[in-house]
């Protein structure tokens, strides 16, 4: 395998490295834990990684989903400095959200702050008014109440996670951690959002409803197949016929593709592909590489072949692609 290319564009640290997570009765406890799991827990690996805390909307011990009790050490003044913070959904999409907390999150957001939302905490968000006539996402219930109490706001049903720049919104529940990682890849670049990905043993991309520049997710397989997959990846640079990997697996051609359907959901040649072009978005964000070259290192073998995947499965040409996300560029 080749060696692989330098990266000449690493993103920073964010400059407020503040999260700030709203807790209030009711909490939705799935969607608070993402918030933890991705932004609260300690990484001594990564540096200058987030610093977090919790904000109370309202007074302790509050009640959270499966009878747990939450405490705050702030209250709402906590979001006041806050680089982003989190609305880990909503009690209810009922539920009219304090003015305190709206006009916190006002002040948070002309401050500077980067407001996210989880599933149903869009709701929350559209009642500051900050998202209208700007894009949103939530969960696919609550799409025809948020279209109708709030017709300003474009609402994009089919997608996983919508960014606008400083307000974001993901879709129901896990979609938390697709907007987190995503967040994380805008900080701090593809590699430390792999490695968050890594440990978390979730997916670094999933296929939305629309282009969302992600990648399937691969299920659990036998360890025979996770070893061939493993090898797969360190020699995507190669063509890797089916002759090849059914001889490496110790299998009969057709015996590997059943079981390689049953295990990841496609073909050899279809997740090759979904490999490729994860790598190619990697080596398009973060490093300078020519698009020849990094159709080179991906396998792609020319760069037409490259561009034709990217405007098949991406819907932008890479060079498009690249001017978009490239940090630093």
């Amino acid at each position: 395998m080749k060696n692989p290319p330098k990266r000449s564009r690493r993103p920073s640290a964010p400059a407020n490295r503040d999260v700030a997570v709203l807790v209030y009765d009711g909490l939705c406890t799935f969607e608070f834990g993402i918030a933890v799991e991705m932004f609260g827990l300690p990484r001594p690996e990564l540096k200058d990684w987030y610093r977090f805390r919790l904000c109370a909307v309202d007074r302790g011990p509050m009640r959270a989903a499966g009878g747990m009790h939450v405490l705050a050490d702030a209250g709402l003044e906590g979001l006041a400095g806050a680089g982003t913070v989190i609305v880990p959904g909503w009690r209810g999409i009922d539920a009219a959200p304090p003015a305190p907390l709206l006009d916190a999150l006002r002040k948070a957001h002309a401050n500077g702050a980067r407001l996210l939302s989880f599933c149903s905490g869009v709701f929350v968000l559209a009642a500051t008014g900050l998202l209208e006539g700007r894009r949103a996402t939530t969960h696919w219930r609550y799409v025809d109440a948020l279209a109708v109490r709030f017709p300003r706001i474009r609402i994009e049903p089919d997608v996983l996670y919508v960014d606008e720049g400083d307000v974001l919104t993901s879709a129901g529940s896990a979609a938390a951690l697709d907007l987190s990682l995503h967040l994380i890849r805008r900080d701090f670049g593809p590699e430390t959002a792999n490695s968050v990905a890594r440990r978390a043993v979730v997916p670094a991309h999933r296929d939305g409803g629309q282009a969302q520049f992600i990648q399937a997710p691969l299920p659990e397989q036998g360890a025979t197949l996770g070893k061939l997959l493993e090898w797969m990846r360190r020699h995507i640079d190669q063509p890797l016929p089916l002759t090849e990997l059914a001889e490496r697996a110790r299998m009969s051609e057709r015996t590997l593709l059943r079981r390689f359907e049953e295990a990841t959901g496609c073909s050899p040649k279809q997740w090759l592909t979904r490999e490729r072009l994860n790598r190619a978005r990697e080596l398009l964000e973060g490093s300078d590489l020519p698009v020849e070259r990094v159709a080179d290192v991906c396998g792609f073998g020319s760069a037409d072949t490259l561009r034709h995947h990217f405007r098949h499965h991406v819907k932008l040409s890479p060079a498009r692609y690249r001017e978009r996300f490239a940090h630093g560029g």
